[in-house]
């Protein structure tokens, strides 16, 4: 496969992400791989979401300036020198899948920028989608269910 690619060695791709990972196990953020990053990326970004909620989206992990060389972010880390926005748990950190009811799909979406991002740390998704515009290169993403 040619392009940017997200995986993760935790969950295949349209498979469950494990119990630790969610609010009902350690609440920690799975380990992702990072390939084929393009030649002129500058940044990477990392918007993990929930488009089954009942109200709306809900926003679990932001994360922006991830360096263009980051090959994976380990369990419970953050890359260093990136920075953590303001999730719809009201945290600078990430928010693992806890649905309501049903099974829901978790995006966890990685852009490849042509620019670094100049961000306050109270910035949520939809600032970091307005800064992002216009210098995306290439997006991947890896899709995982988790069902309470």
């Amino acid at each position: 496969m040619d392009g940017l690619q997200l995986t993760s060695p935790a969950f295949k791709h349209k498979e469950y992400i494990p119990r630790k990972y969610t609010c009902d196990g350690a609440d920690i953020n799975p380990p992702l791989q990072i390939n084929n990053i393009p030649a002129n990326t500058k940044s990477m970004v990392l918007i993990v979401d929930d488009p089954d909620a009942p109200a709306r989206t809900w926003v679990h992990w932001v994360v922006w300036n991830i360096d263009y060389y980051v090959s994976e972010i380990k369990e419970n880390s953050v890359p260093k020198g990136a920075e953590q926005g303001i999730n719809d748990f009201r945290k600078h950190e990430y928010g693992g899948p806890c649905p309501p009811s049903g099974t829901h799909r978790y995006f966890f979406k990685l852009y490849a920028l042509d620019t670094l991002l100049n961000l306050e740390s109270k910035a949520g998704k939809s600032n970091l989608e307005k800064a992002m515009k216009g210098h995306i290169i290439e997006k991947a993403e890896i899709i995982g269910l988790y069902k309470r």
